[in-house]
């Protein structure tokens, strides 16, 4: 158990690849994640889990069949599981996910984005 507080900026800055989320700290069953994002995701669904996106800097639309979200610095989005999305960025955004642990990123999708993820960021 580390006695230091997690700075998402640091650790944000340790990322170097677009839609790979990287495991910054573990709650119970869920993984706190900082991941930097570009252009278009694919579209996917997570049937048994909501997912959160907590914008720190830049601006995501999360695209749902039923109308878009736009999500500022500062603020965070929950999609509710089941519902088909498709995160995209026009530019460099940098966010937190908040999911249990084991949920691949691409859902119901899969193919070359699902994310690997890697704990080298969690100490």
């Amino acid at each position: 158990m580390s006695k230091n507080p997690v700075d998402l900026v640091t650790k944000l800055s340790l990322v170097s690849e677009y839609w790979s989320p990287k495991v910054v700290a573990r709650l119970n069953d869920y993984e706190i994640k900082v991941v930097k994002v570009e252009g278009e995701f694919v579209w996917h669904t997570h049937e048994e889990t909501d997912e959160l996106f907590f914008v720190i800097e830049g601006e995501l639309t999360i695209q749902m069949r039923d109308g878009d979200v736009n999500v500022r610095p500062g603020q965070l989005f929950v999609v509710p599981r089941g519902v088909e999305h498709c995160p995209v960025a026009d530019g460099e955004v940098h966010a937190m996910l908040i999911e249990p642990a084991g949920v691949v990123n691409t859902g119901d999708v899969g193919g070359p984005l699902t994310a690997n993820y890697d704990d080298s960021l969690t100490s």
